[in-house]
């Protein structure tokens, strides 16, 4: 039995105990990381917590090991974190999108500027501290890790030990301040969310589908790409039946006539077109009338149709099939003949079967073929994110092994197609990847911070440690949400994910699409997601190298 007590006695470095010792450290974190206070639950970061105990107790780990499991699980949570965001990183600057982001960056700004102040006159100045204090407190583990790069082991030992200090009062705050913003303008829910789901329903990007009968006279004769020249927008015909009641797939060239009745898809804002063009709705019930048309959704799983248009799939000529819309993450887009395609679209097409099924084999449509992890794409990224984050930037500053990763994901994302590279990961791969690789980080820190955090925290220091982590977490947010509901109007659930998103904090998106039964406040996580993380990890940095 001499051989188990070994095994499990602080102080041991051997392979078998440092791999032991890793998975308790993540299982219990992520177990304990599932319990909820007040509704809330702190998720995988009690893995820190719990390698701080055991590295309080004298539990260690070789250096070198140590050192390659802490880097190693940061590049591969860093490298998923920029695929998942990539694809909405850039679209995220358009419409609404923009003042969303500029006020999220607002935040991130605050914060700094907030930090820079408490460094000039705050009783704790040491600025690698408050950078681990500032991690915490905006819950954004990627900062604390590129922070980390560039400085010593006892200066990263210290910025875990404000991390930690600060991050329970961090998730709490950004709870806190929606209920304060909630209590300032006085903000009923209900009222908020009966008002974006009228608003969802006019989205532009969301299909909205009309039956139509023709009986203006003008249009009689004309054909649909005529039709099109004079509603200006875009929209599909599905299916047209005529005055004899029989279903036909339309294309361009079809000519409509008078009494035809059309199914439509289009963008909601654009029905009023239809109406004044061609004739009032009528109500049909198109899946139950007799019809040799069907509707299927076909899904793309071949290399070569990553990145090309919808168009120039010629589904009308090609194999008389209109699609009707693209379903992407759960999300159905309008089906314009500009939209590119990604690995995992699902296209829904309306035609005859042999038709679809002819089109079915030629994009791939199998499930198991997107079971299959694209590793070569992965590994590929990650050799140039290293090579990228060991750059000199100029006056000393690299993206590290955070930014360079990060940087890389995200461009792979959206433009990895024209390099033959697939980018696409199942939700449960690229969640494993995400977990696996934040909990390698996260153990690694709470280790190597556990010796001398009970002395460091337990203190005046640590207490100051944690009010000042409360105001960087609670000002900002309460300034950029007077001014988004007082000014811009914004709609609270979107103020919610605004909060949730600056702050890049899963638990208080959580707690704000429990407490609404609506997704906007997600929409609105997702909106500033990419462009906060991408931020606060270069915020983290250039404060290290501002003022270390």
């Amino acid at each position: 039995m001499d051989w188990i007590t070994n095994l499990l006695l602080p102080g041991n470095t051997s392979i078998a105990a440092t791999l032991v010792l890793y998975s308790f450290v993540i299982a219990l974190g992520i177990y304990l990381g599932k319990l909820r206070f007040g509704g809330v639950s702190l998720g995988v970061t009690f893995v820190l917590f719990v390698g701080i105990v055991m590295g309080h107790f004298g539990y260690v780990v070789d250096s070198n090991t140590l050192k390659f499991v802490r880097e190693f699980g940061l590049i591969i949570f860093i490298f998923a974190i920029g695929l998942q965001v990539g694809p909405g990183f850039f679209s995220s600057f358009k419409q609404g999108g923009v003042r969303l982001n500029v006020l999220a960056a607002s935040a991130v700004a605050l914060n700094v500027l907030i930090v820079v102040c408490l460094h000039y006159f705050s009783n704790v100045q040491d600025i690698n501290a408050l950078v681990g204090v500032m991690s915490g407190a905006v819950t954004n583990t990627p900062g604390l890790a590129a922070a980390q790069q560039g400085v010593s082991p006892e200066a990263a030992n210290i910025m875990a030990q404000g991390y930690a200090a600060a991050y329970p009062l961090g998730v709490i705050g950004i709870i806190a301040s929606m209920f304060i913003i909630k209590a300032i303008f006085r903000i009923k829910t209900e009222k908020e969310i009966k008002d974006i789901e009228q608003e969802q329903e006019n989205s532009q990007l969301k299909p909205y589908f009309l039956s139509i009968r023709v009986t203006n006279e003008l249009v009689g004769g004309r054909t649909i790409v005529a039709i099109h020249d004079v509603i200006q927008c875009n929209f599909v015909v599905s299916r047209l039946m005529g005055a004899d009641g029989k279903v036909t797939i339309p294309t361009s060239k079809t000519v409509v006539h008078v009494g035809d009745l059309l199914k439509i898809v289009c963008s909601a804002q654009d029905a009023d077109r239809f109406h004044a063009v061609l004739g009032p709705d009528e109500d049909v019930d198109w899946e139950s009338t007799p019809t040799p048309v069907f509707s299927r959704r076909i899904l793309v799983t071949r290399g070569n149709f990553n990145g090309v248009t919808l168009g120039s799939l010629r589904l009308h000529n090609g194999y008389q099939l209109n699609a009707t819309r693209v379903n992407r993450a759960g999300v159905d887009l309008l089906a314009s003949p500009s939209l590119r395609l990604q690995i995992g679209d699902r296209i829904t097409v309306v035609g005859n079967l042999e038709d679809i099924d002819r089109l079915a084999d030629r994009l791939g449509n199998s499930m198991k073929r997107l079971n299959q992890p694209n590793l070569i794409t992965i590994f590929v990224g990650i050799i140039f994110g290293i090579i990228l984050g060991s750059l000199d930037l100029g006056y000393g500053m690299k993206l590290g092994l955070a930014g360079g990763p990060l940087v890389v994901a995200i461009l792979l994302s959206r433009f990895g197609y024209k390099f033959h590279l697939i980018t696409y990961t199942s939700s449960s791969a690229s969640l494993l990847l995400r977990e696996l690789g934040i909990c390698m980080f996260l153990a690694s820190v709470g280790i190597s911070a556990g010796d001398g955090f009970a002395d460091a925290v337990f203190n005046t220091t640590g207490m100051w440690w944690v009010i000042w982590g409360f105001v960087i977490t609670v000002v900002p947010l309460l300034i950029i949400g007077c001014i988004a509901r007082g000014h811009d109007r914004t709609n609270f659930l979107s103020i919610m994910g605004l909060m949730s998103g600056s702050y890049t904090d899963p638990p208080a998106l959580a707690y704000a699409n429990n407490s609404t039964g609506n997704d906007a406040p997600a929409v609105s996580y997702a909106t500033v997601y990419p462009l906060t993380m991408f931020l606060r990890v270069v915020a983290a940095q250039i404060l290290i190298l501002a003022f270390a």
